[in-house]
């Protein structure tokens, strides 16, 4: 048996589970670092890479998953790390208000946690999924999965800011607490039974893991997309741990309305990704270098649009700016995404999984490296400027990355390359 609709939806409840906990630990918590601790935005950017760069180990844990067995057991086992990870990170910044290395150790602990936590439930997830999903059924099972994922960031986002406000410590601990337990419980439901009731497909033979790296790397379009996915990426997440601290530096937000700006951002994201689902699947529309390039020249346009709403200060709509950054951002990550499935099959026969692994462990150290970048980059730019034209630098900066990113896409990407129904992959974690 393979994995039915319902399985498959059940699956992306866990999904969204991750993304509901790490949200808070890249949005909320960053902010509050930032603005009510006054700490240099430096901080939480190189607590944010500590998570992204034990992820690279990602592959490792899907080798576990696959020698050991027992899937369910490295998925709910890495969210339960998760979800503790996320309660200490919030218990950190609490204790950060007082004793700032005790808090600052704390943070790191849990940190690492989330590392941790998110490589061992995500990979052993997407494993289970492209091991028991019938092909024809896989690259529906990807977006769906990574919808609800956007969804649950967003509705988390949404909610648990409308909670916040007024900000009190324990007012965050109790908002953090039911997160984390809802998210373990969620999961936990979501995939009670479903390894027991599906064969998974049997892998192909392959060599050992770094001779498969190797013989990928030598790949030239193998290659280059690496290099296109770390530029990109890099310019995706540049602004996730600087967007909260600019709107409450900047334009005065409560950390409630901050953290529901990002949860519109991520709204956005949902909606664009909707958007070229349909269009590029159902109806057949542009190829996926059109879309990625799309995506990528409407988020440099949004980003100029967002930095230059910080010379009005107060009252300017920074919302439908941020909004329309997280459509084209939802446009550009779903066509990448639709890009790896497409050239994952490409080259060397059996090595579907290192190079999606090659490409998420890329994204990966992107992730950490653009978001240490950003948080970098403004605070060195607070030294000699002011707070809005900082964060504009910043921003005007990341733009350029993107109208970079989507120069290399029409080089490294070929114009054939469509919305295919018969590609077969996974999609990249959180």
């Amino acid at each position: 048996m393979t994995l039915s609709w319902l399985q498959i939806i059940r699956l992306g409840f866990v999904q969204m589970a991750l993304g509901a906990i790490v949200v808070l630990t890249t949005s909320t918590l960053n902010r509050l670092m930032v603005v009510e601790l006054a700490l240099p935005a430096v901080l939480p950017g190189a607590l944010v890479a500590l998570h992204y760069g034990i992820q690279i180990t990602r592959p490792q844990w899907g080798y576990k998953s696959d020698t050991g067995g027992a899937r369910t057991r490295w998925i709910i086992g890495g969210m339960a790390i998760l979800a503790l990870g996320g309660l200490g990170a919030a218990y950190g910044v609490v204790v950060m208000a007082g004793q700032a290395t005790l808090g600052l150790i704390i943070s790191i602990l849990a940190y690492a946690a989330i590392g941790v936590g998110v490589g061992a439930s995500g990979t052993s997830l997407l494993a289970l999924l492209a091991t028991s999903t019938a092909p024809r059924r896989r690259p529906a099972a990807a977006t769906i999965t990574w919808l609800m994922m956007i969804f649950g960031i967003a509705m988390t986002a949404g909610i648990s800011g409308q909670f916040l406000d007024p900000y009190t410590p324990l007012r965050l601990m109790q908002v953090v607490a039911v997160v984390t337990l809802g998210a373990f419980v969620l999961t936990c439901v979501a995939v009670r039974g479903i390894e027991a009731q599906v064969v998974a497909q049997p892998e192909a033979e392959s060599a050992p893991f770094m001779e498969g790296l190797r013989e990928i790397w030598a790949e030239p379009k193998a290659r280059m997309f690496t290099l296109f996915v770390f530029l990109s990426m890099t310019a995706y997440f540049m602004q996730e741990l600087i967007l909260e601290p600019y709107s409450g530096l900047v334009f005065g937000f409560t950390p409630g309305q901050s953290t529901t700006l990002s949860g519109a951002q991520n709204g956005g994201v949902f909606l664009g990704m909707v958007v070229v689902g349909v269009a590029g699947t159902a109806l057949k529309l542009l190829s996926l270098r059109a879309w990625v390039v799309i995506g990528c020249i409407g988020s440099a346009a949004a980003l100029i649009g967002v930095s230059a709403l910080g010379q009005i200060g107060p009252g300017a709509p920074l919302l439908p700016a941020v909004i329309g950054l997280g459509f084209f951002n939802g446009m550009f990550a779903v066509a990448a995404i639709g890009s790896m499935m497409a050239l994952a099959g490409e080259g060397r026969t059996a090595r579907e999984g290192t190079r999606m692994g090659l490409w998420g462990a890329a994204q990966a150290i992107a992730a950490g490296f653009g978001g240490l970048a950003g948080a970098g980059l403004v605070d060195l730019a607070r030294l000699v400027t002011d707070d809005a034209s900082a964060f504009g630098a910043v921003f005007t900066f990341e733009a350029l990355l993107y109208l970079a990113a989507a120069l290399m896409a029409l080089r490294v990407m070929e114009g054939r390359i469509s919305m295919s129904p018969h590609a077969s992959a996974t999609v990249p974690g959180e």
